[in-house]
């Protein structure tokens, strides 16, 4: 299992939203074909075919928690990465 994949398993699990790193998070966005833009703090994403756009902070290093949960909700609502 490679690094995305277990990173994948982390942040679909929903059980350490804290405790996911932002380059991580970053990282696996790009990963699953997300185009960045960086405005100051703010890191957005977007990928063509998906509504919802992905704006990140991070927090000391740290994905924030409420916004690893979107990045969930959307893998899951658009079935990216093989979730479903």
């Amino acid at each position: 299992m490679g690094k995305y994949d277990k990173l994948l398993l982390r942040v679909l699990s929903g059980n350490s939203d804290a405790n996911i790193h932002f380059e991580d998070l970053c990282a696996l966005l790009l990963h699953l074909g997300f185009e960045t833009r960086v405005r100051g703090s703010h890191h957005l994403f977007r990928k063509e075919k998906i509504a919802e756009k992905i704006n990140l902070q991070h927090d000391g290093g740290m994905a924030k928690p409420y916004q690893v949960k979107q990045v969930r909700n959307t893998i899951v609502k658009y079935k990216l990465g093989g979730a479903s």
